[in-house]
């Protein structure tokens, strides 16, 4: 049972990282973002939503860290 887990789970991961590469070779238009008057390098697009991604699963964790005790004492 333990073997089927790891092979379950090698699976998943090859298959998001099969996903992943498929996004990034199918989207490879370049783009320019331009945020509050700042024009940002041209980049593919795959690389900008990748990184949006990314910066928006490190803040997620990072508000809950600084808001999560002030809530936590709010309902004390």
């Amino acid at each position: 049972m333990r073997n089927l887990k790891n092979v379950l789970l090698v699976a998943l991961i090859l298959l998001l990282v099969l996903a992943v590469m498929a996004f990034v070779l199918e989207n490879q238009q370049s783009v320019s973002l331009l945020f509050f008057g700042w024009a940002g390098p041209q980049l593919p697009i795959s690389i900008v939503v990748v990184l949006a991604l990314l910066l928006g699963m490190l803040m997620g964790p990072i508000l809950g860290w600084f808001i999560g005790p002030a809530l936590r004492k709010r309902r004390a």
